[in-house]
């Protein structure tokens, strides 16, 4: 009994949400964004995500010209839709909005090839190219098992080596790619202008001015307090409240 109703709930309320979705879609089309926005973020609090949903909010700000709120939609979205050229497109339009200029450190070295090469793909899309790998060795095992001439279980064998090669390689750059994601821990400034500091506290010299809509990445807590760095690899301390963490 209990089964049967939640799964009822979860139709109800998966119901109520494509409902609400729909009646912001409709919103945003006739203009009312700040309604559209009510709307969105009312499917949000539901426990309902998505990229198209993200998408539509970060859309919605950004016509308010809202740019903390936007880029930080547009990035939810990418998360859950990492190569959607058109949220890419717009997130890169919301970001000129922004006041801080922060110029990304190149990587260099080997680290840099590995970075580069893993993230050509999401650690979901490794996955799956590494079970394709994993299926075509199977075929070839199968066909090197049951060939009756020599040169065709070379063939398969040396197949079976490089496509097995291929899939470590691929489960690798899974697993690298999956770990910088959890490790990773991207934020959004969104109070107009705060001081960053260089100590967990209110007295400490001020290391750096930051504004709305810049993107910060934690690096550990301490009280009312977050450490952050910028892409240029600039540290420092920021109150908690001046910033809303991604994930």
């Amino acid at each position: 009994m209990k089964n049967i109703l939640f799964i009822f709930l979860l139709i109800t309320q998966t119901f109520w949400a494509q409902t609400a979705f729909d009646k912001g879609n409709n919103l945003y089309q006739k203009g009312n964004y700040q309604e559209a926005i009510t709307i969105y973020e009312s499917v949000v609090k539901s426990g309902q995500q998505s990229a198209e949903l993200y998408f539509n909010l970060g859309n919605c700000y950004y016509k308010l010209n809202k740019v903390a709120p936007a880029i930080f939609n547009f990035e939810k979205a990418l998360l859950l839709n990492p190569n959607d050229s058109e949220i890419r497109n717009n997130l890169a339009f919301a970001q000129k909005m922004t006041i801080d200029e922060v110029v990304e450190t190149p990587k260099v070295g080997f680290a840099k090839i590995i970075r580069d090469f893993t993230s050509s793909y999401h650690y979901d899309t490794w996955a799956w190219i590494a079970i394709v790998f994993s299926v075509l060795f199977l075929i070839c095992f199968v066909g090197y098992y049951f060939s009756n001439t020599t040169m065709l279980k070379r063939i398969f064998f040396t197949s079976m080596l490089f496509i097995l090669l291929f899939a470590m390689v691929s489960v690798f750059a899974g697993f690298f790619e999956k770990n910088q994601s959890n490790n990773d821990r991207p934020a959004i400034v969104f109070a107009d202008i705060t001081l960053v500091k260089s100590e967990p506290k209110s007295t400490a010299q001020d290391a750096f001015v930051l504004h709305a809509g810049t993107k910060v990445f934690v690096l550990e807590s301490l009280n009312n307090y977050k450490k952050i760095q910028l892409l240029d690899l600039k540290e420092g301390w920021i109150e908690k409240s001046a910033i809303k963490e991604l994930k």
